[in-house]
């Protein structure tokens, strides 16, 4: 009952705009989304750009330019739901290409908003989870390739040990409080930038070989 509560507590803090041209579709959903309790605004045809506002649409793919829509929703971090009047091959490419997180077909009766509004959003939030982790997962990789190649100049060019290349690197790091790949990077920018010159580093006497 309490997940329940919860779930319907964070629809009425969405901020849906209704793309749609304004016939009694259109009112029937804007009526249905502000007895739920939710922000609506509603526009047609199609903008630009969506306001910064907006966390919810629902779109009608039938009426407008795939481009068009394709364009308006590029960047955005928007829940969105399609909705459709006929499963043609061409709408059916249209809500794929759109990444649509829901669909409803007309004409719209209030039995289902609700649902495809929940599970659209729960979709959309998915994604960005799923989204957050692919992008962390990314830069650890690139962190520990940087690292890796940092090491191995070391190696090469200082004549060290690799863990004495990895302390040396660590203990640089604890003491700027800085994550390991920045000073890695830094190791891997300075021999580029040397080699760029026509400079060929020389092995520091000082650095620990053993």
């Amino acid at each position: 009952m309490k997940g329940a509560r919860r779930i319907l507590d964070e629809l009425r803090r969405a901020r849906v705009l209704v793309i749609h041209p304004g016939d009694e579709d259109c009112d029937l959903l804007r009526g249905h989304l502000k007895r739920l309790g939710c922000q609506v605004q509603t526009v047609w045809p199609p903008p630009a750009a969506l306001p910064e506002t907006v966390d919810t649409v629902f779109l009608s793919v039938d009426d407008a330019h795939e481009a068009d829509m394709i364009q308006m929703l590029e960047g955005a971090d928007v829940a969105v739901i399609a909705v459709v009047t006929y499963e043609s091959p061409t709408t059916l490419q249209s809500i794929f290409d759109l990444n649509a997180h829901g669909v409803m077909s007309k004409p719209l009766r209030p039995l289902g908003i609700l649902t495809q509004f929940t599970l659209a959003r729960y979709r959309h939030q998915f994604e960005g989870r799923l989204n957050a982790k692919i992008r962390k997962l990314e830069e650890t990789l690139k962190g520990r390739r940087v690292v890796d190649k940092a090491i191995r100049l070391l190696i090469d060019e200082q004549g060290m040990k690799e863990e004495n290349a990895y302390r040396l690197l660590r203990d640089q790091a604890t003491s700027e409080r800085v994550p390991l790949s920045s000073i890695a990077e830094e190791i891997v920018a300075a021999h580029e930038t040397m080699a760029r010159l026509g400079l060929k580093p020389g092995r520091d006497s000082k650095a620990p070989k053993n």
